[in-house]
């Protein structure tokens, strides 16, 4: 599974980790505490066995008091060890789950169907039984067996003499393995229970923590909106508690500082409504002076004349800059609407650039008969704007495309010049932003592109920059009304 689908099965949520992280924690608790007591009972059980089966075989063998010798060791009669005597050892020995093997010599002596051969016990435990008795679990075809292996000793005037009497239990361990068998199921069972109980606390606990953390999701989600009044209520004394106090701290300061910006934001538009006003009225009698001393120019002396000059061309710079201030205000205070109508954008274009002399300057490409309904005024202000732009800080050619596409039309601005440096694209359209420090007063406002962008979402639109290589396109797009 590739490293893209392992983290799509990982639990993203807090409640999903927190629920996970419970569940997994209690299976290794109930894991942990499940193979501790399997291994003890295991242990206990297997000890008690060995211990009563190793005791059973002591007490037989101390018992039996066969005249048994060997060769070199005979009792008093003469008497050696027979196939009667080895038989009585195994009749002695054997059990229900018990087998017996005994062996003298090239004599082997088993319970009946007995499959057992001294020839299968390890070859360590037949040295070991030499000399004590000895015991081994071992795994005989599949089945659990606990051998217990020793040689037979008897006792000549008060001291025991080892035989060459060998002789090996197998004793089944079969119930002993049943019994675990179901200690097993019965844990398994019990921690199956576990899991689920772990699984439901673990749910019940996650909704309880993750309560109050939803509901301060929420409350950020409604502050964000603009619902600056937004409060949750303080239960308990837990960092829970302390962190919604918190928020409705942050969010009692935030409405505080927002409402005081607002504030000030009217204050500031206001001013600059009134004063944007109040400068219109000298401007137009120094509008209509400046008229007449820039036609008398040519005659005045030469500073005089210059001087008229650069009188005239700031004050056209102020009335542009008033109209923008008086533009923007209107804007801001949301008293601009559109008034639209069906407008021939080839013919709306021709007179924005006759009208500003720039006829000669733009080569426009727009097909015969494109119509759109749109404010012409906005429209004339957006494309003047765009047009002045790329005339005074591009190059030429400057060209202006227009389309129509199938979701509105579309309307670009391109010049062939170094382009908008990388850091100054996203501020383009920023109010009295300049992306050369050093451009000099006269070159505009800075208010031309904020403008044009807010007629462009005044339409609904949107007002796009991106570098051409060479020079800039701006692009307008206007969706059907």
């Amino acid at each position: 599974m590739s490293q893209v689908s392992l983290r799509k099965l990982r639990p993203t949520g807090l409640r999903g980790r927190l629920v996970i992280t419970f569940t997994v924690v209690a299976v290794m608790a109930s894991v942990l505490v499940a193979s501790i007591a399997y291994q003890l009972v295991r242990q206990e059980l297997l000890r008690r066995t060995e211990h009563a089966e190793v005791t059973g075989v002591r007490t037989v063998l101390e018992r039996i008091t066969l005249p048994i010798g060997t060769t070199d060791l005979l009792w008093p009669s003469g008497a050696s060890v027979t196939e009667a005597d080895l038989n009585a050892i195994v009749e002695s020995l054997a059990a229900p789950d018990r087998q017996v093997v005994v062996r003298y010599g090239t004599k082997e002596r088993a319970t009946r169907d007995s499959t057992f051969r001294v020839s299968q016990i390890p070859l360590d435990l037949r040295r070991q039984a030499v000399t004590r008795l000895v015991h081994q679990r071992q795994i005989i075809d599949g089945v659990p067996y606990l051998v217990i292996g020793t040689q037979v000793q008897r006792e000549t005037r008060g001291r025991e003499h080892p035989t060459d009497i060998a002789v090996f239990v197998f004793v089944s361990l079969l119930d002993e393995e049943r019994t675990l068998a179901n200690l097993r199921t019965a844990l398994l069972q019990a921690g199956s229970i576990t899991l689920a109980i772990a699984a439901g606390v673990a749910l019940l606990s996650a909704r309880s923590v993750l309560l109050p953390v939803r509901r301060l999701g929420a409350a950020a989600r409604d502050l964000g909106a603009g619902k600056l009044d937004t409060r949750l209520p303080v239960h308990g004394s837990d960092e829970l508690a302390g962190l919604t106090a918190t928020f409705n701290e942050t969010a009692a300061a935030l409405e505080q500082t927002v409402s005081e910006l607002r504030t000030l934001e009217s204050m500031s538009r206001r001013f600059v409504a009134d004063v944007s006003h109040e400068l219109r009225t000298p401007l137009t009698a120094m509008t209509a002076v400046t008229d007449m001393l820039s036609e008398e120019a040519e005659r005045l002396p030469q500073d005089t004349g210059q001087a008229v000059r650069l009188v005239v061309q700031e004050i056209d710079r102020l009335r542009v800059l008033v109209e923008h201030l008086i533009e923007t205000s209107r804007l801001d205070s949301g008293t601009a609407v559109l008034s639209t109508d069906a407008v021939d954008v080839g013919d709306a274009l021709a007179e924005c650039l006759r009208a500003r002399g720039w006829s000669d300057q733009v080569k426009l490409n727009v097909p015969f008969g494109l119509a759109f309904s749109l404010d012409p005024r906005r429209f004339d202000v957006i494309m003047a704007n765009l047009v002045g732009n790329a005339l005074r800080h591009g190059a030429p050619p400057v060209i202006i495309n227009a389309r129509q596409r199938s979701d509105g039309l579309e309307v670009t601005v391109r010049d062939h010049g170094d382009g908008i440096p990388a850091e100054a694209l996203p501020h383009v359209f920023d109010r009295f932003y300049k992306a050369e420090a050093g451009r000099s007063r006269s070159e505009g406002s800075g208010l031309g592109l904020a403008i044009a962008k807010a007629n462009a979402e005044l339409h609904h639109g949107t007002l796009t920059v991106r570098n051409a290589n060479p020079g800039a396109r701006f692009t307008l797009w206007i969706p059907w009304p």
